[in-house]
C-alpha cells in the first residue's frame, strides 16, 4: 500500500449555496439526490440542459448550513448565472468563494479517509477531495489526471459542454444520476435512455503503442466507424464508442490497433436481441 498524495485541482473552482431553500432549489435542477446529503458527504452530479444534454459536471459538498459545488473552474461564472437564473422566489444565495481544491488519492487505488475529506462517490480509487487548506501538495493535477484515466473514468475534458448524455459520459455507472429522486432539468431524455434498457454509446478507455490520436479522431471498426477519441496520453486515451461495433473485432485509430479496456466497473454490453 503506497502512501496517498496529495494534488491541486487549478481546474476546479468553488461555489457556495446557502439559504433556506437551497436543497428544494439543487433537487430540481441536478441529477443526484441533495434532500439528502449530510454534512461531510460529497455526490457527484449534473446539470443538463432541457434536451438532457450534458452541460457541466459538479459535486456537491454538504455543509451544516448549505453546500459547496465543485465546478470547472473555466464555467463557474456560466454556473453562477445559469442557477441564478433558475432562482425565481426561492430563498437561496449563490456566489464563488475562493476555496483550493485539491484531491488525495493513492497510486495503487486504495481508499483514502481522514478529517476535511470528501470520499469521492465515484469509485473508492479515486480517493477524496478536500476544500481549502491542505497539505503541502505533492502532485500535480496531471498526475491526478493520469490516476483517473488509468481507471477508465472520463472528464470534463471528454463530455464539454453540450455534447454528450450523462449515461454516454458514464454518469450512471459513477453515481452522478439517482433516477429515483424524482424530477430535474433533462430528466426526461435521461430517464427514457434508462428505461429502454440498451445504451447505445459509453466513454471506455482504450489502450495503443505511442502518443494519444488526436482529440475526435475516428475510431475504425474494419472499415465501419465505431466512435471517436476524446482525451488522452501516451498508450492511454478516453474514446466515445459505438457498444455493438467493438465486441470480437480489430479497431484501429489512423491506421494503428487499439485495443479497449473496459473497466471492471462498467457492465458487459448485453447481447443484440435477435431479429425477426
Amino acid at each position: 500500500m503506497t502512501s496517498p498524495r496529495i494534488a491541486s485541482l487549478p481546474s476546479r473552482a468553488v461555489i457556495a449555496v446557502a439559504g433556506p431553500d437551497w436543497r428544494s432549489f439543487l433537487q430540481g435542477l441536478l441529477t443526484q439526490d441533495v434532500e439528502t446529503i449530510a454534512p461531510g458527504e460529497l455526490r457527484f452530479s449534473g446539470l443538463l440542459t432541457p434536451q438532457g444534454r450534458l452541460l457541466y459536471d459538479l459535486f456537491v459538498a454538504g455543509l451544516p448550513d448549505g453546500a459547496l459545488l465543485d465546478v470547472a473552474a473555466a464555467h463557474r461564472d456560466a454556473i453562477v448565472t445559469r442557477l441564478s437564473m433558475y432562482r425565481l422566489r426561492a430563498k437561496v444565495e449563490i456566489g464563488p468563494i475562493d476555496l483550493v481544491v485539491a484531491a488525495v488519492f493513492s497510486p495503487d487505488g486504495a481508499p483514502v479517509s481522514g478529517e476535511g475529506l470528501y470520499a469521492d462517490p465515484r469509485l473508492p480509487a479515486l480517493g477524496a477531495r478536500v476544500y481549502g487548506p491542505t497539505a503541502e501538495p505533492d502532485a500535480s493535477e496531471a498526475d491526478y489526471d493520469a490516476h483517473r484515466l488509468s481507471l477508465g473514468v472520463p472528464g470534463p475534458a471528454d463530455w464539454l459542454s453540450d455534447k454528450a448524455y450523462p449515461i454516454e459520459a458514464d454518469f450512471d455507472l459513477l453515481s452522478g444520476i439517482d433516477f429515483k429522486k424524482g424530477c430535474f432539468v433533462g430528466q426526461e431524455t435521461t430517464s427514457r435512455m434508462k428505461r429502454r434498457g440498451t445504451i447505445k454509446n459509453r466513454m471506455l478507455p482504450i489502450v495503443f503503442d505511442g502518443p494519444a490520436p488526436a482529440f475526435g479522431a475516428e475510431v475504425l471498426a474494419g472499415e465501419l466507424r465505431a466512435g471517436e477519441v476524446l482525451s488522452g496520453a501516451d498508450g492511454r486515451a478516453m474514446a466515445l464508442l459505438r457498444l455493438d461495433r467493438i465486441e470480437g473485432v480489430e479497431l484501429t485509430v489512423d491506421g494503428r490497433p487499439v485495443r479497449v479496456e473496459r473497466p471492471d466497473w462498467v457492465p458487459p454490453t448485453p447481447p443484440a436481441p435477435p431479429s425477426v
